[in-house]
């Protein structure tokens, strides 16, 4: 058996062809809209353009949690980014995120309205206004930002790096998927070890880390992130299993991850949301 011709890059990319796979069809080397589209803005001070994703998720279930504690400012309006039809892309989002990615919020309740993006900077600008899950004190305080920007840092190798030559790439290749997996093993490892001695990522106080965290690696060690459970051997990571397990049961969190849900089962699924009561 032949062995395949080893691939030369060439001396100056081109974007010639679609790089095959499932968001081949949405890939671009450029940035900016595609199309002209005004996006919708519902009755709440918060305006929410999102997915169901894990970066998603992170968001509807921050404000659901700031809901159940009474905060009634973090009403919002969830409004449904269709990925892979390329919404993203419309001239209204890339107003609000210039990135093209969900999430996106925009904070009406000021003049001129504040825009939000990057899902990191979405949790700290709600834990920092409306003064929860962002611990006070200086420790506190930064434990749970180094957390938090772990994450940001982390998940792409997760999700971008493993979770796309695992799951999502058009042919497997032995040393994508070996290099990625080392380092999602390795990740899952840094957190087993914190979590064998804090109750939380931060400590005893359940925080935007958490919430930042546990929809990538909660998820993963739950088995439901990119079918890789037994492949990962997420068995192992104890500690990760037990917090990813305590959060998994907050009434919050079950809200948060309908919220913008198109798939799964059907009691899952909550396109939109403008109201407490679209939920029940």
């Amino acid at each position: 058996m032949s062995k395949a011709a080893a691939y030369v890059p060439p001396k100056v990319w081109t974007h010639d062809a679609p790089s095959g796979g499932e968001f081949a069809n949405i890939n671009r080397p450029v940035a900016g809209p595609t199309h002209d589209k005004v996006l919708p803005v519902g009755k709440h001070p918060l305006q929410l353009y999102s997915l169901a994703t894990p970066n998603g998720v992170k968001v509807t279930i921050l404000l659901e949690e700031l809901l159940a504690l009474g905060c009634s400012a973090a009403e919002y309006d969830a409004w449904l980014i269709r990925i892979n039809d390329g919404d993203q892309f419309s001239s209204g989002f890339v107003q609000v995120n210039p990135n093209s990615k969900i999430p996106a919020l925009l904070d009406r309740s000021v003049e001129p309205p504040i825009r939000v993006f990057e899902s990191g900077s979405i949790l700290l600008y709600l834990a920092e206004k409306f003064g929860h899950f962002l611990p006070g004190d200086p420790a506190g305080r930064t434990e749970t930002l180094n957390w938090l920007f772990w994450q940001m840092g982390a998940a792409p190798y997760l999700g971008g790096g493993f979770g796309h030559f695992y799951a999502y790439a058009p042919e497997k290749l032995e040393y994508p998927i070996n290099r990625f997996t080392m380092e999602a093993k390795r990740q899952l490892d840094v957190l087993d070890r914190r979590l064998s001695d804090s109750t939380y990522l931060a400590g005893d106080t359940y925080t935007i880390a958490d919430i930042a965290v546990w929809p990538w690696y909660g998820q993963l060690v739950r088995g439901n992130l990119y079918g890789a459970g037994e492949f990962l051997n997420v068995q192992q990571y104890t500690h990760v299993r037990r917090w990813a397990e305590a959060i998994a049961q907050r009434p919050a969190v079950l809200r948060g991850q309908r919220v913008n849900r198109t798939w799964g089962d059907e009691a899952s699924q909550l396109p939109e949301r403008h109201a407490a009561s679209d939920l029940d």
